[in-house]
């Protein structure tokens, strides 16, 4: 596996930890993000279903539900998840957004709030990862706030509830057309995790790390993740990316039955994909410095 620029062993906390002052988006959004999001702003119906997204208030809604059931961190609260989505902050130079907890045994994450950004981590997957891990899952969260990602994601979610406050006939599109719609929304959903993934990759710095957060997040909390094997994990995504001819026509099926539906791309992509784009060294170019700055505002006398 190909070995980052920096020291694989980074101390919790910001020791050795690059700061990538001014980095833009678009360092790390990948060209088929930005594919999927250009084919999904096309189609005719998304401009009112944004609209009416705000009218009804949705995005507050979810906002004061987040905050009613989940724990907020700060400095006095969770010091140790507030000081990770700090320091992950200062890496990819951007505002805090607020930082929730809740209970929940299965292991997620999630990002909302598209006027007051929000990140909630399940108790499970806190309970599951290192530290470390979580400099990656947190970064991977702060990619789609920064990228922009969670207005359409928002939307995405409640995609039906809204098509049933409008009444789809009072679109004036058909049923194909809508479904379209449905099918350009988890495509980009799914592609925009990949940006996403790099985001982590940038915030952790160790490719290693971010590897074995995949690894947990779909192995789910065991008695026995001490067994766990990121070499043996690799060789198996590698497989199944080479897979045979006959197994690759199997992989179609089970797409073209399933996949659309999925939110995010498989795991054993998501860490092949992430492999090749250190392999592509652009992960080390950025850790280099070398990407495009966003506009700093000029000194004023």
């Amino acid at each position: 596996m190909p070995q980052p620029s920096v020291s694989q062993d980074v101390p919790f906390g910001m020791a050795d930890r690059k700061i990538l002052t001014g980095i833009t988006a678009d360092a790390f959004t990948s060209d088929a993000d930005k594919w999927a999001l250009d084919k999904l702003k096309k189609m005719p119906v998304l401009p009112l279903l944004v609209q009416k997204f705000y009218e009804y208030g949705f995005d507050r809604w979810m906002y004061c539900y987040n905050m009613s059931m989940s724990v907020r961190c700060g400095p006095n609260q969770y010091p140790t998840l507030h000081k990770i989505l700090q320091d992950s902050c200062r890496v990819l130079d951007m505002p805090e957004p607020e930082l929730y907890i809740s209970s929940n045994p299965f292991p997620n994450a999630w990002t909302g709030g598209v006027e007051r950004p929000y990140i909630t981590l399940r108790s499970s997957i806190v309970n599951t990862m290192t530290d470390e891990q979580l400099y990656h899952l947190i970064g991977h969260e702060l990619g789609h706030i920064k990228a922009n990602h969670v207005l359409y994601f928002s939307v995405a979610g409640f995609l039906y509830p809204i098509l049933d406050l409008i009444g789809k006939r009072t679109l004036g599109v058909s049923d194909v057309a809508l479904y379209a719609l449905v099918l350009a929304m988890y495509e980009w959903s799914r592609q925009a995790e990949f940006s996403a993934d790099r985001a982590g990759l940038l915030v952790c710095q160790s490719l290693e790390t971010s590897i074995d957060h995949t690894i947990v997040l779909t192995a789910g909390p065991n008695r026995l993740s001490h067994e766990m094997n990121r070499e043996a994990f690799m060789d198996q995504a590698r497989a199944y990316q080479d897979a045979d001819p006959l197994d690759q026509i199997g992989k179609v099926i089970l797409f073209s039955m399933m996949g659309k539906t999925f939110t995010h791309p498989m795991p054993v992509h998501r860490a092949q994909q992430l492999e090749h784009w250190v392999l592509s060294g652009a992960f080390d170019r950025i850790l280099a410095g070398d990407y495009a700055n966003a506009p700093r505002a000029a000194a004023t006398a």
